[in-house]
């Protein structure tokens, strides 16, 4: 059974989308018709980009640079995008890292800032300064958390708190915007991406999720076929367990 989704008419936000995440999301809302807005502190024409920058003549798409995690920054940003096009209908929070390592006791502090801002902040000041317009357009938010969120583990605690912090982010807009903006959000486990690989050479990389697949879920979540669905984390583990 195959399902495709129209957006056309519709203004989506994506951050962190020169990411192997956000670009597979980007294409996602730019194959089912949407207006794409993607945002990066990393810009389409850098070499560590995976969003190439083809993707914006081919798709109904512009590029927003920014650092996400400073406020001004963020409001101005989406104040472009509404300036451009006059909605907001859907925002996927997908910018964020990983990192792990070290037992609490021996983390520094910096590292866990890092995590934070990026994992989090981001999400939180993306969300914060999209929402009004959100209201406007009864729209959706759509955030990547994780599932190692659901429990603490060894060397990564400050990754685990962070996308835990997205999972309760989501609960809260969702509990605060009842009836006018539907908050979710994803847990994969490993996706597979070029870092991921590079960084753990011998796993079972079959067993990994890919970003096309994940980015199809935050499509469904955004689409008039999730209607009554706000609060949730959805698991998009693959096979692995």
């Amino acid at each position: 059974m195959s399902a495709s989704f129209d957006f056309d008419g519709r203004v989506v936000l994506v951050t962190g989308a020169s990411g192997a995440l956000g670009s597979a999301v980007c294409e996602a809302f730019g194959a089912a018709n949407a207006t794409v807005c993607a945002t990066d502190l990393v810009e389409p024409d850098d070499e560590d980009a995976l969003l190439d920058s083809d993707f914006f003549d081919g798709a109904d798409a512009s590029f927003y640079p920014g650092n996400l995690t400073d406020e001004g920054t963020v409001e101005g940003m989406i104040d472009a995008v509404i300036d451009d096009h006059g909605r907001l209908d859907v925002l996927a929070n997908v910018a964020g890292t990983w990192r792990g390592g070290t037992p609490i006791h021996e983390t520094a502090l910096d590292e866990y800032e890092f995590l934070l801002d990026v994992n989090l902040k981001t999400a939180f000041l993306a969300s914060k300064h999209a929402l009004p317009h959100l209201r406007d357009t009864d729209g959706s938010i759509v955030s990547v958390s994780a599932k190692s969120s659901l429990a603490g583990g060894e060397g990564d605690g400050p990754y685990r708190i962070s996308k835990a912090g997205i999972r309760l982010l989501t609960e809260t807009i969702a509990e605060e915007n009842v009836g006018t903006v539907r908050a979710n959000c994803v847990m994969p486990s490993v996706i597979d991406t070029p870092a991921n690989r590079e960084m753990m050479p011998d796993a079972d990389h079959d067993a990994w999720v890919d970003p096309e697949a994940i980015a199809r879920t935050v499509l469904v979540l955004a689409s008039d076929a999730t209607s009554v669905t706000s609060g949730a984390a959805v698991p998009v583990y693959g096979e692995s367990s």
